[in-house]
C-alpha cells in the first residue's frame, strides 16, 4: 500500500494516523523527537499490524535535523507516498510578554519544518507521478488568538497554493483543519481544558479518519465536523474587525488570548 512518513508520530494525532495508515497496510516512517517513545511506538504497530516501521529521530526545529527528514523523502530507493505533517504543539503564552526563544521554536516545527519537508517530497512525488501531502492545520487559521493561528493560518494558505500548483501532476495537498479534539495537546501547553464544553470536543479516532478519507479524495480542506465547518464559515464571513473584537474578549471568545484550539 505505499510508505508515510509521519512526523509528530508519538503522541496525539500524530499516533492515531500512524495507527490507522498502518490498519490500512501502510509502511511506516515515524518521526519524533524521543527515541524511547519512538521505539516504543514502533515496536507496538509492528507488532500488531505487521507492517515495516522506520524510526526517524528528529527535532524539526534544528535545521540540520529537519534536513534528514528531507533527504528521507527524496530517498529515490524508498519512496514515500504520503507526507504527514502533524508535528506542533501550543505556546501557551502571550507574544509580547511571552518567550521569544519559544515563538521562533514554533515557527521552526509548525511553518519551516512543514515547507521543507513538503518541498522534498512534492519534488520526489510530481517525479513519479504520483503522492500526497497531508498537513495538519486548523480552525485556529480563522481566528486571531495567538500567534499559534497564525502559524495554523500560514499552513492552511500555503496548503492550498501548494494544491493549485501540484494540479494535473498526479500529486495531491490536503489541509486538516481540526477543532478541539481530545489528545493531551491543550494539557501539554498548560492550558485548562475545562474552559470549553463538552459538545465542543472530537474524537481522534473520526478526525484522522476524516483527514485521511479527504486525502484519498484528494480534498483540498478538511474540515471534521458540521460544528466546525459552521464556524469557519461564520468566521469567514463576519468582517475583519468584529473576529479581532471577538478575540480580544474573552467573556466572548470564552478563552484567553494565550489559549489555542489544537490538535496534534
Amino acid at each position: 500500500m505505499g510508505t508515510a512518513l509521519v512526523t509528530g508520530a508519538t503522541s496525539g494525532l500524530g499516533l492515531e494516523i500512524a495507527w490507522q495508515l498502518a490498519q490500512a497496510r501502510h509502511d511506516l516512517v515515524l518521526v519524533a523527537r524521543t527515541p524511547e517513545r519512538l521505539r516504543k511506538v514502533a515496536e507496538e504497530v509492528r507488532q500488531f499490524a505487521g507492517v515495516q516501521v522506520e524510526t526517524l529521530q528528529a527535532d524539526l526545529s534544528e535545521r540540520d535535523e529537519l534536513e534528514r527528514v528531507a533527504e528521507r523523502l527524496r530517498d529515490k530507493s524508498k519512496p514515500v507516498g504520503l507526507l504527514v505533517n502533524n508535528a506542533g504543539f501550543g505556546l501557551g503564552q502571550h507574544f509580547v510578554e511571552g518567550d521569544l526563544a519559544r515563538e521562533e521554536q514554533a515557527l521552526d516545527v509548525m511553518v519551516r519544518a512543514v515547507m521543507v519537508a513538503s518541498h522534498a517530497a512534492a519534488g520526489a512525488m510530481v517525479e513519479r507521478g504520483r503522492g500526497a501531502i497531508l498537513n495538519v492545520s486548523s480552525v485556529a487559521a480563522h481566528n486571531v488568538v495567538g500567534t499559534y493561528a497564525a502559524d495554523k493560518a500560514w499552513v492552511l494558505r500555503f496548503t492550498e497554493a501548494l494544491a493549485v500548483e501540484l494540479a494535473g501532476t498526479g500529486v495531491s495537498a490536503t489541509a486538516l483543519c481540526p477543532g478541539l479534539v481530545h489528545t493531551g495537546f491543550h494539557a501539554a501547553a498548560g492550558i485548562d481544558e475545562t474552559q470549553w464544553k463538552a459538545p465542543l470536543w472530537l474524537d481522534a479516532e473520526r478526525v484522522v479518519s476524516d483527514g485521511l478519507a479527504a486525502v484519498r479524495r484528494g480534498q483540498v480542506i478538511c474540515t471534521p465536523s458540521l460544528r466546525y465547518r459552521s464556524a469557519n464559515a461564520i468566521l469567514r464571513l463576519a468582517p475583519r474587525w468584529l473576529v479581532r473584537r471577538m478575540a480580544g474578549d474573552p467573556e466572548r471568545s470564552g478563552r484567553g488570548a494565550t489559549e489555542v484550539v489544537g490538535a496534534h
